[in-house]
């Protein structure tokens, strides 16, 4: 499985205009703020979701005595998948 980095990395500078070219010829220029804003709070909802998620699993291992140093892994691996999509959404928040 690639890491959000790996996939970026295949993407260029010229695929990226590209592609935000095809977005303002489909959408037209005045969709594009109203898209942005979607995005991001796409992103803050799944941010909430993850933080969520983080919360309950800690909350259950605790009440049934498991170790929270195992779930400590599982909440770096999410911390890191939340600042990938942080990055790209920065990235994508900065291009428009």
């Amino acid at each position: 499985m690639y890491s959000m980095h790996s996939i970026l990395l295949f993407i260029s500078g010229g695929e990226i205009a590209f592609i935000l070219f095809i977005v303002v010829m489909v959408f037209g220029a005045d969709k594009i703020p109203e898209i942005a804003r979607g995005l991001g709070k796409g992103m803050r909802t799944l941010k909430n979701a993850t933080n969520d998620i983080k919360q309950e699993i800690t909350k259950s291992a605790e009440k049934h005595g498991i170790d929270t140093d195992v779930t400590k892994g599982i909440s770096d691996e999410l911390k890191k998948v939340k600042d990938d999509l942080e990055d790209f959404g920065g990235s994508v928040k900065r291009k428009l």
